[in-house]
């Protein structure tokens, strides 16, 4: 059985700036398809687009609305590569490996933009992010990632020391930073529901309100909700943080984890600009790491925190005022308008994983918090795989992955153990 979902989206700062969406229907009756997606967040809508696109007939089941899970609730913010980067990949897996990922590892970013571009879609893009670093361990290594993300051919970098900090940042949080000026931020709900008009112009049809509680594996598969059923030659699985337990080969292997983003009252054009001049978004290079942003309106937008195994705080924002804070003293009392908290889904390797069941039903998870540009790439490599290109998908698919130790009973202690252990590394600078 699926999960049971709300009927609407969590009350955050997107929802309530969110461009006009239509109502979609519940599935009724049974639907034949070539190609049907569990998920209409990035993955699930990147998957049908690009299907769509190649003229395959495409149905959407999605449990709630359009971006209900991460993808409609994320800190907004255009990252490059994936949770582990290319070093790691080499260490763990090998130069083949690393390369093959490696020349995909901005790619994400420019299907972003392409999608943003082609079908004109309205969601506040802007150009720039960038890592800052809090210590001196940390701004060494963002002169190693600099260095590394050359060597794969990203050249848009540059590195910040000491007050050249401040030319992109209002605090003095921060010894140094890398901006990625390839990368950006926007308004992520407002991303997907775009794409999922892009979808229905090319004639396609999403189901709202259609959570799967059964798929039965066979040529061709059957996927149950609870008013219908579609029968489809082959299946993507993109339900991500919030698949729940309908594929319980993957449920060991992936944890869901919880993240909250708060949303202050809008600002002065002035102080917004002294917090951010050139109006990029950070992350900063902590194991639990803050991330903020400006919003279209002049908001600060800020995140933090992770909960293993997604349950929420009782109050997201004695969570985040707390951080908040600690970058912009001056703001300790700024009003917050908007709490929110969402799952992302994390995996023992932090890289995504990518798979096939049997020989017909598709997955891509497990970004672990590097959702936003992976799952647009997911998307792509899906159609391509299924038009017969594999060898792309297949550099993902070949990543081992681990199941968590002790299942579902010890892995969000265990969890929590480490997270503690690095936060503890964290705040000594070591």
């Amino acid at each position: 059985m699926g999960m049971t979902f709300p009927a609407e989206h969590v009350a955050s700062y997107y929802a309530a700036t969110a461009n006009p969406s239509p109502e979609r229907p519940a599935l009724e009756g049974t639907v034949d398809c070539d190609v049907c997606v569990v998920g209409a967040g990035f993955t699930g809508i990147s998957a049908a687009l690009h299907l769509a696109e190649q003229g395959i007939k495409v149905v959407v089941l999605e449990g709630a609305r359009v971006g209900f899970g991460a993808s409609g609730r994320n800190g907004g913010q255009i990252v490059n590569s994936y949770s582990r980067d290319m070093d790691v990949i080499e260490a763990n897996h090998g130069v083949d490996t690393a390369r093959a990922l490696g020349d995909m590892a901005f790619e994400g970013n420019r299907i972003i933009r392409e999608r943003v571009a082609h079908y004109g879609i309205d969601c506040d893009l802007k150009d720039g992010n960038l890592f800052a670093a809090c210590n001196a361990k940390q701004l060494k290594g963002l002169r190693e990632h600099k260095a590394l993300w050359e060597r794969f051919g990203h050249r848009e970098l540059e590195l910040l020391e000491d007050a050249a900090v401040k030319r992109e940042v209002g605090s003095e949080r921060y010894v140094g930073a890398l901006v990625d000026h390839s990368g950006g931020h926007l308004h992520p709900l407002n991303l997907v529901l775009g794409q999922a008009a892009a979808v229905e112009s090319l004639g396609e049809v999403i189901y709202e309100r259609s959570p799967v509680t059964e798929l039965v594996q066979g040529a061709p598969v059957e996927l149950v909700t609870p008013r219908g059923r579609v029968r489809a030659t082959r299946v993507v699985m993109a339900g991500n943080a919030y698949l729940d337990r309908l594929i319980p080969e993957l449920a060991g292997k992936s944890m869901p984890c919880g993240t909250q983003i708060v949303t202050t009252a809008p600002l002065e054009a002035s102080r917004a600009r002294q917090l951010l001049p050139n109006d990029m978004a950070v992350e900063d290079c902590n194991y639990l790491l803050d991330y903020f942003r400006l919003t279209s309106d002049n908001r600060l937008l800020y995140g933090g925190g992770v909960n293993y195994g997604g349950q929420d705080p009782a109050n997201i924002e004695a969570v985040i005022r707390p951080k908040l804070a600690k970058t912009f003293p001056d703001l300790s009392d700024v009003k917050i308008d908007y709490a929110w908290s969402g799952n992302f889904l994390m995996t023992l390797n932090r890289l995504p994983q990518f798979g096939v069941l049997g020989d017909n039903v598709y997955y891509a998870q497990g970004y672990s918090g590097h959702g936003v540009t992976c799952s647009h790439l997911a998307g792509r490599l899906i159609a391509e795989v299924m038009s017969g290109r594999d060898e792309r998908f297949d550099a993902f698919a070949g990543l081992p992955h681990l199941p968590f130790p002790g299942g579902r009973m010890l892995r969000v202690p265990l969890s929590a153990l480490g997270a503690w252990y690095y936060r503890t590394r964290d705040a000594l600078g070591v």
